[in-house]
């Protein structure tokens, strides 16, 4: 009799307990173990079935990516799942997503008349690491992948039951893999949509077969608490936008979004009004005579920086030159553009400077005349949309170039292997050059139109 007091004492703590750790907001199971009540399969014709209380995918061959879809939409949410999954698989989980007729952002696939699109979690069994990372399904494609957290990238473990958590909290949203913090994303394109369960298509007759095993499906929709701070990076699509925890890690505008303050143009000691202007919230340099820096001069920074983050949105047109340079000192007092670092703004396919230089060192997002950017051609976007740079210049001198999501350069200055790029340049004649402790950020006028925005800065330390 003792005994069995005992164990209902237990259970009532037990009760007790699960109910204070949900007070914050209550669980919802979304998978009633049994059947695939509140689901519908969208897209493709992968096998689905419910096997010892877990939802089973299987992949099948000449069938596009398949979705288990709820049939409710959700908003904010707080959603958790426990999933095992092939190595050899890719997976993901769909989260605010919708069908092709419901959103235009959509690429359309005629072969597939619903065509699902919308956030992604990433799974991601291979050596890449990329699990946890955010996917925009048959619309952007990577919105945040882990090379912008690879501490991140073995929280994932193969042949285990991993734990994945996805916060969706206004236009903030994160992820989690077994407890570590992965991603986080401010975007405000689909603010509700289903949550789906992905089996991707496969190519190879092999590889049919292949399982993806789900078990504690549930979600939280009331009373949402955000987990603590977690210092990951932010990738932010707002426009001239930073988020609060942005702020909280010391990120600001380098550009407000409506005038001219804290820009002049380079050797001026004012703003060159004439070439460049400021409408609808960017900052576009006028067409001009396609000649470096004779229609009103490049435009740079009060301020000067020595390590930092710096992220910018740039708008391609047909044919267009630009560049965004750094360590820019002015004491050359050249009659084209001033000296310095320089990330190249460039239309690969039709500005004559991208077969020039050496083995492409002058192509969109190299350090122009000494190291090529290599790209897979996932990172470039169309003539027309704005893509997403970022330059990382470390305390100890190293030095990253990132497009679209991607990081497509190293290097480190003041090696030997930096001096001997610079002694076969152009940059050779002048001394010292690119090794300045600190400089201004510019904007290149190269006569032709350019557009930026969402031009920030974090100071690195």
């Amino acid at each position: 009799m003792k005994k069995v007091f005992f164990s209902l004492f237990l259970l009532g703590l037990c009760v007790q307990g699960s109910m204070a750790q949900n007070k914050g907001g209550q669980w919802e199971y979304l998978f009633n173990g049994k059947d695939l009540k509140g689901f519908t399969q969208l897209n493709g014709k992968a096998k689905y079935t419910v096997e010892n209380g877990e939802i089973v995918g299987r992949t099948v061959m000449n069938t596009p990516n398949s979705f288990l879809a709820t049939n409710q939409v959700f908003g904010d949410f707080i959603f958790e799942v426990d999933f095992k999954v092939n190595d050899n698989m890719n997976s993901g989980i769909q989260f605010r997503s919708e069908k092709k007729d419901a959103n235009d952002h959509c690429k359309v696939d005629d072969k597939v008349p619903e065509r699902v699109h919308g956030y992604q979690m990433e799974i991601d069994p291979s050596s890449r690491g990329w699990s946890g990372g955010i996917y925009d399904e048959a619309r952007r494609g990577w919105l945040y992948s882990m090379e912008n957290n690879p501490s991140a990238k073995t929280a994932f473990k193969n042949n285990q039951w991993n734990h994945y958590r996805i916060e969706c909290i206004g236009n903030s949203i994160r992820t989690w893999v077994n407890g570590v913090a992965c991603a986080h994303l401010i975007d405000d394109m689909t603010p509700k949509g289903f949550i789906a369960l992905q089996v991707h298509a496969i190519r190879d007759k092999a590889n049919e077969g292949e399982e993806i095993r789900w078990k504690n499906v549930r979600i939280q929709t009331k009373n949402l608490k955000p987990s603590p701070d977690d210092n990951v990076f932010v990738v932010n699509t707002l426009v001239n936008n930073v988020s609060s925890d942005e702020k909280r890690m010391g990120v600001r505008l380098l550009w407000d979004g409506k005038t001219t303050n804290g820009w002049r143009g380079a050797n001026k000691d004012y703003f060159p009004s004439k070439t460049w202007y400021i409408e609808n919230g960017t900052l576009n340099v006028m067409k001009g005579r396609n000649a470096e820096s004779q229609n009103g001069g490049d435009i740079l920074t009060d301020e000067q920086f020595s390590a930092f983050d710096l992220q910018f949105e740039f708008q391609l047109t047909d044919t267009a030159n630009s560049g965004v340079k750094y360590f820019v000192t002015e004491k050359e007092k050249t009659n084209g553009s001033a000296i310095g670092l320089e990330y190249q703004v460039l239309d690969d396919d039709k500005h004559p400077d991208a077969k020039l230089g050496s083995i492409g060192n002058r192509t969109l997002a190299s350090l122009y005349d000494l190291i090529p950017a290599l790209k897979n051609g996932r990172e470039k976007l169309p003539i027309g949309e704005w893509n997403r740079g970022r330059i990382v210049v470390y305390p100890d001198g190293r030095v990253e170039h990132w497009l679209n999501g991607w990081k497509v350069l190293e290097y480190q200055r003041g090696t030997q292997y930096f001096y001997a790029l610079v002694a076969r340049s152009k940059f050779a004649k002048y001394p010292n050059f690119g090794m300045a402790p600190k400089g201004h950020i510019l904007l290149q006028e190269h006569g032709t139109h350019v557009a930026y925005r969402s031009i920030k800065i974090r100071e690195l330390k």
